[in-house]
């Protein structure tokens, strides 16, 4: 097992830095939408993160009143277990419903490959768990035009790969009656409410604002300097005048990857100037690649993650040959100090998966002891996968396409606005 990795800047593929498993040598962790730059093999820093995006930590008296406000006796095991770890105003959206006031969810999905994989999963769960406890509406964008400026690909592979994806997601079992599912390119020239939205938002943005938010050079084509906007525009209940019946003030809750937050800080910044209501977040940790937490799991390198059309042979082999341990060199030595579950990428995807925590714990506790071996605990690790995709399989076959149809057009949900 090597004890270094190079940490690569995705934009050259040239080594940031040699760093070992505690960070030694480490440069300044860095994440936005498209790159992700950590030192250690542990993953990102999220406590620096946090004070460096200027957001708040989920506390543990936040998830109390939580637990009060929603009236439920547990929360949800990613919210927990510090998944989802971070937020933006999640205060107001718990005011609202003590005041007996409606909120709705909104999030998304860029498609850019046929089948999405198990890192896209987790903002999902969540959302759908959210829906249930607080019965809300939710809004899922499916930012086809980012996949096509984004990506060397054709609109209409693109626009095949948002379907996929779509059914993917409906798989996951959300309420039809109170999801509302759009692609951007469908959508956007379809609903005034949504144009209006975005007019308002790009109005009140400047270019250099633009520049700073997102950093794009003088190469990058015009398109990209836009779609985010459209990103921002779900965030504001007046592009959805069907589901809202035209109010601008609804509250928006909005669960997504720490990564995503740069598209709602622009759009926070704007909202008072349109005399919006600022959209809520709240941030999940980034699910890494099988390669190690010092890099997420990405869609355009396949050995790097568990796609939902993987076959149990495919998880099989790639848990094997490219998850990487935190076991030790030799049986002996692993048994006399145990392993390291903080970049043991077999523990860390049980963290996500494994929903009962006393036997996660007694896996974490086995492992870290040396009573547990590095081929055992990847042995869990395959079962439990192979249980979640072929589950998911077995669901998306009978998703129509009257059903994805269904879920697409735009419509009064049954929440009364």
């Amino acid at each position: 097992m090597a004890s270094e990795k190079d940490v690569l800047d995705t934009s050259t593929g040239k080594p940031l830095v040699a760093a070992d498993q505690n960070g030694q040598n480490a440069v300044e962790d860095f994440v936005d939408p498209w790159n992700v730059h950590t030192s250690s093999m542990k993953g990102v820093d999220y406590d620096k993160l946090i004070n460096k995006f200027g957001c708040s930590a989920i506390d543990d008296s936040l998830i109390e009143r939580f637990k009060r406000v929603a009236k439920v006796e547990e929360v949800h095991p990613l919210l927990r277990r510090g998944v989802f770890f971070s937020h933006r105003d999640l205060h107001v959206i718990l005011d609202c419903v003590e005041k007996g006031q409606k909120f709705y969810l909104y999030t998304g999905h860029c498609p850019s490959s046929d089948a999405m994989h198990l890192g896209h999963l987790i903002p999902f769960l969540f959302t759908k768990w959210l829906q249930e406890v607080f019965d809300a509406p939710l809004i899922i964008q499916i930012a086809d035009d980012e996949g096509y400026f984004c990506n060397d690909l054709s609109l209409e592979k693109v626009k095949e790969m948002a379907v996929e994806n779509i059914k993917d997601i409906i798989a996951m079992d959300f309420h039809q009656d109170k999801t509302f599912i759009f692609r951007n390119l469908e959508y956007m020239g379809q609903s005034i409410g949504f144009q209006e939205t975005l007019a308002r938002i790009k109005k009140q943005d400047t270019f250099h604002e633009n520049r700073s938010h997102f950093g794009f050079s003088d190469s990058d084509c015009m398109a990209k300097l836009l779609f985010p906007y459209n990103q921002a525009v779900p965030s504001f209940s007046s592009a959805f005048p069907h589901i809202f019946k035209g109010k601008t003030d609804v509250p928006c809750l909005i669960p997504c990857g720490i990564d995503q937050d740069l598209y709602f800080r622009m759009a926070r910044d704007v909202a008072p100037r349109i005399e919006f209501l600022k959209p809520s977040l709240m941030h999940s940790k980034l699910f890494p690649a099988l390669q190690g937490a010092n890099s997420k799991m990405s869609a355009s390198d396949p050995n790097s993650a568990i796609f939902l059309t993987d076959t149990e042979k495919q998880i099989k082999k790639k848990i094997n040959k490219y998850a990487y341990s935190g076991g030790r060199d030799t049986v002996k030595e692993h048994q006399e100090k145990g392993g390291d579950c903080s970049v043991d990428i077999p523990f860390q995807y049980l963290t996500y998966f494994e929903e009962n925590d006393e036997e996660l714990e007694k896996i974490r506790q086995d492992y870290s002891s040396g009573a547990m071996l590095s081929g055992k605990i990847k042995k869990i690790l395959i079962e439990k996968l192979t249980r979640v995709v072929l589950d998911h399989q077995t669901r998306k076959k009978s998703i129509t396409e009257d059903i994805v149809r269904g879920f697409m057009t735009p419509r009064q949900l049954v929440i009364d606005f």
